[in-house]
């Protein structure tokens, strides 16, 4: 398909267009930037729901249930799974979503798994060209999970329009969510697996912690209790997502600023690696493997090689 098939078919919402424009993103085609630009225009109009979390938590079967409610309610749904990259072939490790085929056979919804492919925040470097393709594709729910490396996960809170952060009972997330950072990106916390023993404490605990400062916006974030596995507690969770938006909505000033901080994230991100493109695209065949070979054997420091790259460019 050319270009512009390409972005005829995706606006059409036609599943192997969609999938062709992000792995044209993924892979950083000289096609991608004319695809995505055309499609950006007809994007803003999906909820991006961000799920993060700790390993274990049960993200993926969390997001599984919540992409079935979304579709029992006649919402298109897009699922972006982002999974830790292999160290041999660079894909993802989960990349089958085994977890979610259920999900697979349904035409109203389309799971893309991207490879962290070395990013570190908990997402795929194209992630957010995957997001605006599925937006462009009509899909009025995208679900984002993140990779869920337990300290990383951060990116979420540029991309999505709700992040809900997932906790389990006895595992002293709590207090690794507040050493990471994610409490204070959560908008919605789900204590998930809500079956087993200590639950009541984490949430009293969650409570506890909550009350300790209050967030820029003055947003007090729900706390949900699920069990994904039985799909209890979905209902709920779909219902305190709402209550942010309703929430962002109501304040036209507070949900332009969010849009703007998500837009200017996005760009600065852009903006980094095509700079970082350009200026090792300058480098003549080997300098940079010469150079940083210099740096390891201590003959040159690291800080004069930036400025040589840079200087060069």
């Amino acid at each position: 398909m050319t270009p512009s098939d390409i972005i005829a078919r995706v606006l059409e919402g036609q599943p192997r267009a969609v999938a062709r424009a992000i792995s044209l993103a993924e892979n950083a085609s000289p096609d991608a930037p004319e695809v995505l630009s055309a499609i950006y225009p007809k994007t803003g109009n999906a909820l991006v729901v961000g799920i993060t979390g700790s390993p274990g938590a049960g993200k993926s079967t969390l997001v599984d249930r919540l992409a079935a409610f979304y579709r029992k309610a006649g919402h298109r749904v897009g699922v972006i799974a982002v999974d830790p990259s292999s160290p041999f072939s660079g894909g993802a490790i989960l990349g089958d979503r085994i977890r979610m085929k259920n999900l697979v056979t349904d035409p109203g919804v389309f799971i893309r798994s991207m490879a962290t492919r070395g990013n570190l925040g908990g997402l795929a470097r194209a992630t957010g060209d995957a997001v605006a393709v599925l937006d462009a594709a009509g899909f009025g729910r995208i679900i984002v999970e993140t990779v869920g490396v337990g300290q990383d996960e951060v990116d979420i809170v540029k991309l999505a329009d709700v992040c809900v952060v997932v906790l389990v009972p006895g595992m002293g997330d709590d207090v690794q969510a507040i050493k990471a950072g994610i409490m204070e990106i959560g908008d919605v916390l789900a204590i998930n697996k809500a079956d087993r023993e200590g639950v009541l404490r984490t949430e009293k605990e969650l409570e506890n912690l909550l009350t300790t400062g209050h967030r820029e916006d003055m947003w007090s974030p729900p706390i949900v209790k699920t069990v994904a596995t039985a799909d209890h507690g979905i209902d709920e969770l779909s219902a305190a997502i709402d209550s942010y938006t309703a929430f962002l909505d109501a304040d036209d000033a507070m949900h332009t600023s969010r849009r703007e901080r998500i837009a200017a994230q996005r760009v600065l991100d852009l903006l980094r690696e095509r700079l970082l493109r350009d200026a090792l695209a300058r480098l003549e065949p080997g300098e940079f493997e010469r150079l940083t070979a210099a740096v390891a054997s201590r003959d040159r420091d690291p800080y004069s090689v930036v400025d040589e790259i840079v200087g060069g460019t």
